[in-house]
């Protein structure tokens, strides 16, 4: 991904030009985010699976350098804000409004 691990200053009103209100664009960003955010630690759930076992070894649990390896791709991959942020910038995130009565948004 091209996409920064550190913060970064960001122009409000570039978010706030897709949905003319800039806390609609945030409420948008934040649910995208926990998408994200959900499916990246499934993923890393189900890769670490594989290396479950029922019996806990100290040999195993010293010489598991793929596991170690796998978790550190996954703590350096960037934070689900940021992915969220730039799919939206990008126009990657698609979304509608509710009904006026119901008040809410739906990605």
């Amino acid at each position: 991904m091209a996409i920064q691990a550190s913060i970064v200053t960001r122009d409000m009103d570039k978010l706030a030009n897709v949905t003319g209100n800039v806390y609609e664009s945030v409420a948008i960003i934040g649910k995208r985010a926990r998408q994200v955010a959900v499916n990246v630690k499934e993923e890393l759930n189900n890769k670490l699976a594989e290396f479950a076992s029922t019996v806990d070894n100290l040999e195993e649990i010293f010489e598991n350098r793929e596991q170690i390896e796998i978790s550190k791709f996954y703590e350096r991959m960037p934070k689900s804000t940021n992915v969220a942020i730039e799919e939206f910038i990008e126009g990657k995130v698609t979304f509608r409004r509710r009904e006026e009565e119901d008040g809410g948004l739906s990605l």
